[in-house]
C-alpha cells in the first residue's frame, strides 16, 4: 500500500534591493521565460515564487545572476493568495514593517558587497581602551 504524501511547496519572497536596476517586472518576466514548472507573483518588492523546493531554489539561483548583489531571497510562510495574508482577500498584514525594513537595509548590503568585489578592505577596529572604574565612579558622580 503506497502513501499519497502531499506535494511539498515552498514559497520564497525574492527582493530587489532599492539601489538595483532591475525591476519587479523582469523578475517575473525571466520567472516566464524560463517555462519552469512554479507560480511567480510579481510585488512591489521584487515576486514571490512557489512551487517544487528544488526548483524555486534553482529558479532563485537564476534570477540573482541579474544582480548578484542586488537580489535576495528568504522563504516565506505563507503560500502566495493565502487568505490570512492576502490583501486581496482581506487578510492581515503582520510583518509588512518588519519587509519594509529589511527592504531598506538591502542597498547598504549591495554597497559593502560591491566595495569587496572592488578590492576595498573594511577599516581595522579601532582600539578601546578600558575605561579605569575611578573615572567610571566620577562620570557618575557627576551626572547625578
Amino acid at each position: 500500500m503506497s502513501e499519497n504524501k502531499p506535494r511539498q511547496r515552498e514559497t520564497r519572497l525574492i527582493m530587489i534591493s532599492p539601489a538595483s536596476n532591475v525591476t519587479p517586472d523582469q523578475l517575473a518576466r525571466t520567472v516566464h521565460a524560463m517555462g519552469r514548472e512554479l507560480s511567480v507573483k510579481e510585488t512591489c518588492y521584487g515576486c514571490l515564487l512557489e512551487g517544487d523546493p528544488k526548483t524555486v531554489v534553482e529558479v532563485r539561483d537564476e534570477l540573482r545572476k541579474l544582480d548578484p548583489h542586488g537580489i535576495y531571497s528568504k522563504r516565506r510562510a505563507y503560500p502566495a493568495g493565502d487568505p490570512r495574508r492576502c490583501r486581496a482577500q482581506h487578510g492581515t498584514r503582520p510583518g509588512y514593517s518588519q519587509l519594509e525594513a529589511e527592504w531598506k537595509l538591502l542597498a547598504n548590503l549591495q554597497h559593502a558587497m560591491d566595495a569587496i568585489d572592488m578590492g576595498e578592505k573594511a577599516p581595522p577596529e579601532p582600539k578601546r581602551n578600558k575605561l579605569p572604574v575611578k573615572e567610571f565612579k566620577e562620570i557618575c558622580e557627576v551626572n547625578l
